[in-house]
């Protein structure tokens, strides 16, 4: 399977503000793992959009995948 490139909205950082340090590392780590499998193991398609979302503790990474490109963009980070 090809590795697919991570790519963040820019309102992603502001969501990352408020977040512990803690979970940040958690988080971005768990993000790191969508580039290797962006459908794995927790991943719900979200219905009313091409979305998907996995959680991470208590936040939840919504994000969009771009098969033909082999993008995975981050579009928020949420509790």
């Amino acid at each position: 399977m090809a590795k697919y490139k991570v790519t963040f909205k820019k309102s992603v950082a502001k969501d990352l503000r408020v977040i512990a340090k803690s979970d940040i590392q958690k988080i971005l780590s768990k993000i790191n793992s969508l580039a290797e499998n962006p459908r794995g193991k927790g991943c719900i398609k979200l219905s009313s959009k091409e979305s998907y979302r996995v959680r991470q503790g208590l936040y939840r990474i919504i994000y969009e995948i771009k098969d033909d490109q082999l993008v995975v963009s981050v579009v928020k980070v949420a509790h």
